[in-house]
């Protein structure tokens, strides 16, 4: 069963920067807690959560809560040409200073999972 969701509203999701380097983050790692984004994308938890929000409501992403904290992945129920969009915009990006740096301070967290993370 595949998520039904316009062209014209995914493309609307993916033109802002920061959803887009959220969701490229998130096609790299598979799953990522908020706080995890927040780090790598140096930017404040509300203005990641909104973004995040927005992500959910257009069904291009899911989220699941564990404890206090939400871990977010791109839905696997998007079309075929959603998920071949985003795959060749996350290869072209890859190139980007921006995104290098994004995937540096993801790396570079000294844990990744639960309150070990998002706890500091």
């Amino acid at each position: 069963m595949f998520t039904i969701i316009a062209p014209d509203i995914y493309f609307k999701c993916l033109s802002d920067e920061t959803r887009l380097r959220c969701m490229m983050l998130l096609y790299e790692e598979g799953e990522l807690c908020v706080c995890e984004l927040t780090c790598s994308l140096e930017l404040s938890q509300p203005k990641i959560s909104r973004h995040l929000a927005l992500l959910r409501q257009c069904r291009v992403l899911l989220g699941r809560r564990e404890g206090q904290w939400v871990y977010y992945r791109i839905n696997p129920s998007l079309p075929a040409w959603a998920l071949e969009v985003l795959a060749a915009v996350v290869t072209e990006l890859k190139k980007s200073h921006r995104f290098k740096g994004d995937r540096k301070r993801l790396k570079a967290m000294k844990a990744r999972s639960g309150e070990a993370v998002c706890g500091n």
